[in-house]
């Protein structure tokens, strides 16, 4: 137990350099100077101890170390940067903790949790806890060498988003640990194909039943699966089987929980006074003061927190739109314009651009992408050519359209085709990843496969089709979990994925069917090399709308097998049907979504077609092909 007559008998840690970065809000490791941090000072081992608190006219740290006596330990200020620190002997890794503050009227204030607490207690506790930084030993520098090439725009990037808490559940109910994900969750994401693994986020945060997107503690992953040195584990055996980990962010919002940011020393401190700029209608929350340096610079350095000490391969940034407008969910009166006028959020813009500019500064080879559903120019654009500077753009117009198309039942498709051809309008303005996420089987939508019509049979087939038209169309692909084997289900946070679905050979064929997809899409450079540019895209047939059959190109570098994609959305088999081909010659028929091996009906070509010298609009050679009902095929060229 710490103890000492003096709480301030041992001198400052912090010195000019941290207050003048603080202040400035450019200090990228903030996380080293504020927060708990255990070390030797002054020859005496014990914890540091340093909070942001401008506002407050007095702030101790309370904690199991001194019986929770505000009395015992407060803490200094230093400079005029708004911060306060002490050091107290004797506290050591596991301590719990909290900060007790007084406003600046002397108003006694919610104990509140460490801003950059390194660890928290298991919810529904609220106080952080004292944990080690760099304590996991890193096996992982063969991947960090070469990870900018697995996230680059030209390589084969298909992601597994990941609930951890309800993935699979151990013996009794409980969630696995960061320990066992580490070996079933990456050995399961290996053996489907998949290139990367996104988890939902893992900051701390209070609602079990949540998703994890209202954090409270930014610097802390939770503790439901285990310790921070516990997750570092599991993203280094990711890593040692060449397989990415990207975590959802959140800088947007945040929640008005008492033990939170809110109000943390009296005044709106990390968010904005006025409700019009402070409070999102939509999820209750509290939105960042941007224009603050010292907000933007917590929130920029988190951002490299999670990528510096996680070893994470990149973050998809949460509800990116919702920050770029003013207006974002509010009718005329509840917003407040910017300096000219408008509706962008120039504080927000800017605050973007410095964390990405920060991130990949810092970083070789890591990939920022922005959850942005509006037509907001730049996401993927540099900074420096005046845009946001992500790396990647989820692209919701294709998801919303595509889940409407295949929704339908297919007596209707032939007149809303375009669907599925607008898309390829604007499919290389940015650098799209293709998402089938989270929010496509919560409230009330169901599940990938029942959004299919038809019988049992038909959503399977939709389901497979849709897959084989995902995996064919420009773009990164992301599918959430469950929706590789057709989960019947929504969602549930309390429990599994239907993991008994896959006894049918139905589900067990829709799996096979993404197992196979994510590796041809691997194999084959012309499915990826040109995900991000119209090089790499060409229509064979677009305006069949009646019979429900599109076919296209897709093109690698000089030298690289073409492969040609054929869909059938009609429910009915199609046998000699003309489509022509870009190269003359012998294609391999490298998937077909009716094969047996998928629960299908094995219609197809004995593993190849030859052209014939037929032209068609579009090219001088063609083939005679049997289109399965609701189908995709994958034709190779194959060199003679």
């Amino acid at each position: 137990m710490a103890h000492q007559t003096d709480p301030h008998r041992h001198g400052p840690v912090l010195g000019a350099l941290d207050e003048h970065l603080i202040s400035e809000g450019t200090h990228h490791r903030l996380w080293d100077a504020l927060g708990a941090h255990l070390m030797t000072h002054e020859g005496v081992d014990g914890v540091h101890f340093a909070v942001w608190a401008p506002n407050a006219s007095r702030v101790a740290v309370v904690g199991d170390f001194n019986h929770w006596n505000a009395e015992a330990h407060p803490l200094r200020t230093v400079g005029s940067t708004g911060v306060w620190e002490t050091f107290v002997p004797g506290v050591a890794e596991g301590a719990i903790y909290k900060y007790d503050l007084h406003d600046r009227e002397g108003g006694h204030l919610p104990q509140k949790a460490d801003p950059v607490g390194f660890g928290s207690e298991h919810p529904p506790a609220t106080g952080s806890v004292v944990r080690r930084l760099d304590a996991h030993d890193w096996q992982d520098q063969e991947w960090l060498d070469r990870r900018a090439e697995a996230n680059a725009v030209d390589s084969p990037i298909s992601v597994y988003e990941v609930h951890l808490g309800s993935w699979r559940r151990a013996e009794g109910g409980r969630p696995l640990s960061y320990l066992e994900l580490a070996t079933e969750l990456v050995d399961y994401v290996v053996d489907l194909g998949f290139t990367h693994i996104e988890v939902m986020p893992v900051s701390e945060h209070p609602f079990d039943g949540s998703w994890g997107y209202q954090p409270v503690g930014m610097y802390a992953p939770t503790i439901r699966h285990g310790t921070p040195r516990e997750f570092a584990a599991f993203v280094d055996a990711a890593h040692a089987r060449g397989i990415g980990v990207i975590a959802d962010w959140v800088p947007g919002h945040f929640p008005t929980d008492a033990h939170g940011l809110a109000r943390f020393d009296g005044t709106a401190l990390y968010e904005h006074l006025d409700p019009r700029q402070g409070f999102h209608p939509d999820w209750k929350t509290l939105i960042y003061n941007y224009g603050r340096p010292e907000v933007r610079g917590y929130l920029v350095a988190n951002a490299l927190y999670w990528i510096d000490q996680y070893h994470l391969d990149g973050l998809r940034v949460d509800a990116v739109a919702s920050m770029l407008y003013r207006d974002y969910s509010r009718e005329e009166g509840e917003w407040i314009p910017n300096r000219d006028g408008g509706r962008e959020n120039y504080e927000a813009i800017d605050f973007l651009r410095a964390t990405n500019v920060a991130v990949y500064g810092a970083h070789d080879g890591v990939a920022m992408t922005a959850e942005e559903s509006t037509s907001f120019p730049g996401v993927t654009r540099r900074v420096d050519a005046d845009g946001l500077g992500f790396g990647y753009k989820w692209n919701l117009g294709w998801m919303n359209d595509s889940l409407t198309y295949f929704s339908r039942d297919p007596v209707h498709r032939r007149y809303h085709h375009d669907d599925l051809t607008f898309g390829l309008s604007y499919a290389f303005s940015e650098n799209f990843v293709l998402p089938i996420s989270h929010d496509e089987v919560v409230h009330g939508k169901g599940s990938l496969y029942g959004r299919m019509p038809g019988s049992h049979a038909d959503k399977l087939g939709g389901l497979k089709a849709f897959y084989g038209y995902m995996w064919g169309h420009p773009g990164k692909k992301l599918l959430f979990m469950g929706q590789e084997f057709g989960q019947t289900a929504e969602w549930n946070h309390s429990g599994e994925l239907d993991w008994g679905s896959l006894y049918d050979p139905g589900h067990a064929g829709v799996q096979a069917v993404v197992r196979d997809l994510n590796r041809l899409y691997r194999e084959q450079p012309a499915l990826h090399r040109h995900d991000a540019d119209g090089h790499g895209f060409s229509w064979l047939l677009v305006d069949a709308a009646e019979d429900q059959v599109l076919a296209w190109t897709r093109r690698g570098d000089a030298g690289d097998p073409h492969v040609v994609v054929v869909l059938n959305l009609a429910p009915v088999e199609r046998t000699g049907y003309r489509i022509g081909f870009p190269v003359a010659g012998r294609w391999r028929e490298a998937l077909n979504t009716d094969s047996s091996a998928y629960g299908g009906g094995d219609r197809g070509h004995g593993g190849a077609v030859e052209t014939e010298p037929v032209p068609t609009v579009q090219e001088a050679q063609s083939a005679l092909l049997t289109l399965p009902p609701l189908s995709a095929i994958y034709f190779v060229e194959e060199y003679s």
